[in-house]
């Protein structure tokens, strides 16, 4: 999964499933036997405002759970966390960017950008909140995190007793693959 430590910010609007997402990732990384933080940070209005957490997976000790720059993997759902986390992204990172609601790309040669049709892609599989799960589809096309059994047996453990969320969930991840 991970040798060293990998750095990662999820940031978008309140609603948009973006604490979920960190939670299910830092979760995927813990049953790998793997150390990990999970920092959120929200406004007090949640829903409609900004949402960002940051996850730190490593195979040793991790420091601070703070990521404030040197951020190895991007995860932006709109353009005010593109905007606000892109200055940050470390020189080879990954930036994965919700094309459906950032209309312009960034143009920063040393970091590699990759756009998702996100929320269009889950409102085609049947529900536009499950767009973050299609964001993750691009960290497991991308990345060697994890895989998409680790994914499903993650939301299998988030969504105990509540199995049609699990397979609301797959169905826009596995849509996005």
């Amino acid at each position: 999964m991970c040798n060293t430590t990998t750095k990662i910010i999820i940031s978008g609007f309140g609603g948009q499933g973006i604490l979920t997402l960190g939670q299910l990732i830092a979760d995927i990384a813990l049953h790998k036997g793997l150390k990990v933080t999970w920092m959120p940070s929200y406004g007090a209005e949640m829903r409609g405002g900004t949402a960002n957490c940051s996850v730190i997976i490593s195979s040793t000790t991790i420091g601070s759970p703070m990521v404030k720059n040197n951020i190895d993997i991007l995860c932006a759902l709109n353009g005010p966390s593109l905007g606000k986390f892109l200055g940050a992204v470390a020189s080879g990172g990954k930036v994965f960017i919700n094309s459906s609601i950032v209309d312009t790309l960034p143009n920063r040669g040393d970091v590699d950008v990759v756009p998702i049709d996100a929320t269009n892609i889950a409102a085609q599989a049947g529900n536009a909140k499950a767009a973050n799960m299609v964001m993750l589809a691009g960290f497991l096309k991308q990345t060697s995190l994890f895989t998409i059994e680790d994914v499903k047996e993650a939301l299998e453990r988030r969504f105990e007793g509540k199995e049609g969320l699990v397979d609301v969930n797959m169905k826009a991840l596995e849509s996005a693959l």
